[in-house]
Parts: structure tokens; sequence; C-alpha cells
């Protein structure tokens, strides 16, 4: 009897995922356990295994498309059966592949039709919070989930094509573009009273140089989306301040001149400074929270994301329970993580439940800047590199080593007394760092 195969779950916050390639064709014969398809989350690339042993029959949904998780995306049985019932509303199933097969078509898959845009018939939980939080009408979203299901992204998705008021600008009407010039891409009166088909001056001079098309999917797609999400649904306010440095400095300068005879593994500043973030955290617990709407949901463990640059985009790997690690430990965990990400192997457990972040530019010369929240998280800590900064010294002005901290909240959740207050002992932790390692 033919099996549907269905796209597993990849986490408990992964509601779709893009299938990349197909490793089988129809009419190919598989094992359980074989890898049919890759594909890619908006976090990590992970491999679909077979569910069982026979033949390829159908595949229900292409390379490129982006399909919900627990949905059926081929068929394997004997061959000859019919897998029509198998399909999912919206797609054709293939013509049954005929016993015995001669030979594996080089290129074979089912004809998807492209399911339209419906109103759903219902929607997930996590689709209605994000719907109250955005404003956006939920029985308006076309959904993408199954049976008609609206999940949380089709929300956004919907939320980020909407154009965004000034006050002004509401009151002066008129239609306004999709993105504005305003902060957050919000829609100014200029906005408005610029012409909409305005294009660049050309001269007879001017040479047209090649130009490159690259397609916003995969995760780019949906990092595009959390971010103007993340900047649209909350209210981010960034304070700034400075660490004297030269403690964590010296004492890793110390390290590395020790740690080979020593036997002590290797430790970078980053190190330093995530183990500082996890020791203050939680004299601060309304920093190490979710903002959900109707509630703030506070933690009682610190599980630290960490953002990782690949080639795919950014990444966050999470530290779990990083409060009640050791330095040693938090360096030893946080560098595999980090390889696992650049090498597209992170798992989706290894992705998920982190409950405040930290973003380090400081290697790449980036002194400060402002982070943007990994929602639904209240806070995130950038941090930028050092250089010397004028102190007031004993006999006069002198230049010390300081490592810049932004600390980006989202005020909807958090005052910013209390912020002010955890980047104030968490630079006092910084600049004493050898105090908190010998706690």
């Amino acid at each position: 009897m033919a099996t549907a195969v269905v796209l597993p779950k990849q986490g408990n916050s992964v509601e779709s995922c893009v299938i990349q390639r197909w490793m089988k064709n129809v009419g190919d014969a598989v094992k359980e356990g074989d890898g049919l398809c890759e594909v890619e989350t908006d976090k990590a690339t992970v491999e679909v295994a077979a569910t069982a042993t026979g033949t390829l029959l159908a595949i229900f949904r292409p390379a490129g498309d982006d399909v919900a998780v627990q949905t059926a995306i081929c068929a394997i049985g004997a061959a000859g059966e019919d897998v029509a019932s198998l399909a999912p509303a919206g797609t054709a199933a293939a013509a049954p592949v005929a016993a015995p097969v001669a030979a594996a078509p080089t290129i074979a898959a089912v004809a998807v039709a492209s399911a339209p845009a419906v109103a759903a018939s219902g929607s997930s939980p996590r689709a209605r919070a994000a719907a109250e939080t955005t404003g956006v009408d939920i029985s308006r979203v076309p959904a993408s989930g199954p049976n008609g299901l609206v999940i949380e992204r089709d929300v956004q998705s919907v939320a980020a094509g909407q154009a965004m008021l000034t006050p002004a600008a509401k009151a002066a009407g008129g239609v306004p573009p999709a993105q504005g010039t305003g902060i957050g891409g919000r829609v100014t009166t200029a906005d408005l009273a610029a012409p909409a088909n305005h294009q660049p001056p050309t001269t007879s001079h001017m040479v047209a140089a090649a130009t490159t098309d690259t397609p916003v999917k995969g995760i780019r797609k949906i990092i595009a989306e959390r971010m103007r999400a993340s900047l649209g649904n909350t209210a981010q306010l960034t304070m700034t301040a400075y660490a004297k440095a030269g403690a964590v400095q010296a004492w890793r300068a110390r390290h590395k001149v020790q740690a080979e005879a020593l036997g002590l593994p290797p430790v970078s500043i980053n190190d330093l400074v995530l183990f500082a973030v996890s020791r203050t955290l939680p004299r601060f617990p309304a920093l190490n929270a979710h903002f959900l709407g109707d509630k703030i949901r506070q933690f009682g463990d610190v599980n630290l994301g960490v953002a990782v640059d690949t080639d795919k985009g950014l990444m966050v790997p999470v530290l779990a329970q990083a409060n009640r690690k050791s330095l040693a430990q938090i360096a030893a965990e946080f560098k595999p993580l980090a390889k696992a990400c650049q090498a597209g192997k992170a798992t989706p457990e290894q992705l998920s439940g982190s409950t405040f972040t930290v973003t380090n530019l400081g290697a790449l010369g980036i002194e400060t800047f402002t982070p943007v929240l990994n929602m639904p998280e209240v806070a995130i800590l950038g941090v930028g590199g050092i250089a010397l900064k004028p102190y007031e010294g004993a006999t006069g002005p002198q230049f010390l080593p300081a490592m810049c901290l932004s600390l980006t909240i989202d005020h909807q959740a958090l005052d910013g007394a209390p912020a002010a207050r955890f980047l104030n002992a968490l630079v006092q932790a910084i600049e004493n760092i050898d105090l908190i390692l010998a706690v």
C-alpha cells in the first residue's frame, strides 16, 4: 500500500520549509532512511528521509516550493499504485509508475498547480497572536498551511506589505508607496508628494552596466520578513555604554600564554562577554523574557542566542542554560555551534529557544551599531570593537581601551530605567571580569 511522506516538523518554531532539491526521481527505488530531498528552514538545511521502502511514485511539491510542515511531499509504494488520494489539496498526482519500471526518467516530477490565495477557514494560535500584534485582519490573509490553515508567516507576509504611515501622512491622505523613507520604513508626507514613477535622469554619455537579479527566497526571504516584522511590530529603543576593556584584554593575554601549559581550552574575548552576560542577566529577569502580546514570559535560565554570520545569512545558535555553564564550557560549546551553522549542519534544536541574544561585530571593525530585536525576545545586546576612549584620570585625561555595548529593548515590554541598570551592571562585570570568574 502506498505511503505519503510528509514534511516533518523542524522544531516548535518552524512552520514551513523551502525544498532546495530532490535527491531522488520518480521511479527510483528507495529504502527506508534514504535521503529524498533537502529542505531549508529559516535557520538550516536538513535532509528529509524516506519513511518506507519501495518505489518513489510521485513528487507532490517541486524544488523551490515553500511547504508547510506536516504536508505530504511525495509518495512511496509498489509500482503501478494509484497515489491520487495521497496528494495534498491543490496538487495533481502523477500517473502511476508502471510495473516493471524499465528505466528511471531523468526528470520526473508531479505537475503542481499553484494553490490560489484564499481566505483560510482556520488559523494557528501563533498566526492569531501575530495578527493581533500587527493589526492584520486575519480573515483576509491568504493561507499556505495544510487544509487552508493560516500560519504565522502568512500573517507576517501581509504585515510586511502594509505601508506604515506617520500621523502627518495619515492626515494628508492619498495612496502611499509600499515603503517609505521614514524610520522603520514609515511613509512620510514627502513620500506621498513624490512622483510615483520617478526615474533617475539619464544622459547620452551614460553606459549601462550589467545587472544581476537574485531571487529573494529561502533563508534570505525569511530573514527579510522577520527583520521587517521586528521593526514594524515592536517599539525598539537602543542605549549605548562603554566598558573599559583593559581587564578582559589582560586576562585573555595571560590565558593565551599559559593555556597550553595548563591544558586550558582556547577562550576569546567574545567568550568572556558571553560569560559576563550569562552571570549578569539572572539579576535582571525582565530582560530575559519574551513579549507575547497579551503576556510577558520571563525565564529562569539564560538560553543565550549568539548571532553567527554564514554564507546563507544570519543564524542564531543557542547556548542553553548558559547561566549554569563555566567559561570553559561556554567557549567549548559555542565554537562547534558556530562551525555547524557555517557548514549548514546546525539542527533546529540548536537554533531555537533563545531568551536573549548577543551579536558581536567587533571583529569586523564596527565600533557601534543598532541591533534589531530577535522577536519575541525583549532585548538584544550588540557588541562593538575595542577602541581607545578618553577618560578622566588622576592627572588629567587619559585614553583607555573600551568596548561599546549597544542594548536594544522592546519598549512595549520593558522601560528604559531597568534596561539601563542591566547595561551598567554588565559594564561593571566586564570591567571586573577577574572577580566574576572567581565566584
